[in-house]
């Protein structure tokens, strides 16, 4: 990892919160190489010709061309800026720790030797006993601030986060060419903010900003990306520090909470309480790699067991191509080749658990006595997601229902917190194999809703997560009354 010092830091270069951020390592570079390379890793899949959606930071001239930047916390959308802002209850003399991570771009050019001695650029080289490609490769880059609290209350301090250019060489004397990989300088500047709240709680902000002038409106995307910061993010920690959450904060700093703006980025609390890792894909509280993925696939989304295997199939060619692509892609076909049957067996799953700690599920329909078990023929028998209902708040909602969203911030989507206060339909009642229930349902102001329900793509909240909205024609309630709409 090639870090790149922090002129101006408040105390000596060392590592920022090592052993915390250390330990988060793993997600952070889910994060970083997040669609770095996608299956079936090769150059010439039309998945890998157009890459870098997420943390996008590019020079504001380019980025703005069609006008200013829309404000959302959308870590997809590319911008010049991204914005963390969160919540820390602070000890005397406490340290915050900061450390900004992105990739810069690099641009490997394969070039063949002439007759003449010169070199000319081509798409490939092929050597005796490998194929070597011209390819955009990323370097990864990270700056640690060290700042005391107290003289971030004083007043904003800046950095200067960007990489410097470069350009290195690799000779392939059995191929009678070379690779020169290039890199454009980035220019970028990190501002840490602080301000305090209530007793010892405090609001910490963290913007980075790509300050370059390099490119204007009218370069094209590839020319934009050499004086990008590509995937990225931000950890926050420290000594004396302890982080709340924002989409499930205590009581007592709930508005606080609401009054936080992300722009580009969110935060999220990670280790405990001890550090936030800020990530422009939004993640859960407490993010985590599962223990069984033996490493990264460049596709977190997606499940190690089935990229797994559709790897295996590849051909010989195809294999070469993506080892010939980029090296992290040959350093996933060499552990995919050489995985133990215990370590494969182990991607098939693994159960948590059967139903969320501490929520019980509310009743949907009396059980029988003796229900056939799930994994057993008939185990699903009388279910019926189109026609199900459940009750809530004596209202028995089924398909076609309205309702409000109320999700939950402990134990739910971490997306789901953008939909509270929302209205919605109800699409089904699906009832889980653990004997929980949950509703399938559309947003009013989905524009995709129509496309959503036509192919089965529904969001799905518990009954404990919704209101009920009025009524449908035949919905009553469980007394027997029609139920006032709205009342």
């Amino acid at each position: 990892m090639t870090t790149t010092p922090a002129p101006g830091a408040a105390a000596p270069a060392r590592p920022a919160g090592p052993n915390v951020f250390e330990r988060l390592r793993p997600v952070a570079d889910a994060v970083l190489y997040e669609g770095y390379l996608l299956y079936p890793y090769r150059r010439s899949s039309a998945k890998n010709r157009v890459r870098w959606q997420f943390g996008v930071l590019a020079p504001r001239p380019w980025v703005e061309a069609d006008g200013p930047v829309a404000e959302t916390v959308a870590g997809s959308a590319e911008s010049w800026y991204q914005q963390t802002e969160c919540l820390a209850e602070a000890a005397p003399g406490a340290v915050l720790h900061v450390r900004v991570r992105y990739l810069q771009v690099q641009h490997k050019s394969v070039q063949r030797r002439t007759a003449e001695g010169r070199y000319e650029p081509v798409e490939s080289l092929q050597a005796p006993d490998a194929v070597h490609l011209s390819f955009e490769e990323a370097v990864p880059r990270e700056t640690d601030l060290v700042l005391p609290l107290a003289e971030l209350l004083a007043g904003d301090r800046t950095f200067e986060v960007g990489a410097p250019g470069g350009e290195q060489t690799e000779e392939f004397p059995d191929a009678d060419g070379r690779a020169v990989r290039r890199c454009h300088p980035v220019e970028a500047r990190t501002t840490v903010h602080a301000e305090p709240l209530d007793g010892r709680l405090y609001r910490l902000r963290v913007r980075t900003e790509n300050t370059g002038r390099q490119v204007g409106p009218g370069a094209t995307r590839e020319e934009a990306l050499r004086h990008t910061l590509v995937a990225t993010h931000t950890f926050l920690g420290g000594s004396g520090l302890s982080f709340l959450s924002l989409t499930d904060p205590p009581e007592r700093a709930a508005e606080h909470a609401r009054a936080c703006r992300n722009l580009h980025t969110y935060p999220v609390p990670a280790d405990a309480d001890r550090a936030v890792l800020s990530s422009p894909i939004i993640l859960p509280d407490q993010p985590r790699i599962a223990p069984e993925s033996p490493g990264d696939l460049h596709d977190a989304g997606e499940i190690d067991e089935i990229l797994s295997l559709r790897t295996m199939l590849l051909t010989d060619e195809e294999k070469r191509e993506a080892r010939a692509t980029d090296r992290r892609a040959a350093e996933i076909l060499d552990r995919v080749d050489t995985m133990p049957p215990e370590v494969f067996t182990r991607l098939h799953g693994a159960i948590r658990s059967l139903r969320p700690a501490g929520r019980p599920e509310p009743a949907a329909r009396p059980e029988p006595a003796a229900r056939t078990p799930w994994w057993e023929e008939g185990g699903d028998d009388g279910l019926a997601p189109a026609t199900d209902r459940v009750l809530v708040d004596g209202v028995a909602l089924a398909r076609g229902s309205r309702v409000e969203l109320r999700p939950h911030g402990r134990g739910s989507d971490a997306q789901d917190m953008f939909l509270a206060g929302r209205t919605a339909e109800v699409a089904a009642v699906f009832h889980d194999v653990d004997g929980s229930v949950h509703l399938a349902v559309t947003v009013d102001d989905d524009p995709g809703a129509e496309l959503h329900g036509w192919y089965g793509r529904y969001r799905y909240f518990r009954p404990d997560e919704v209101r009920p909205l009025g009524t449908t024609p035949d919905e009553k309630r469980s007394d027997g009354r029609h139920r006032t709409p709205g009342a």
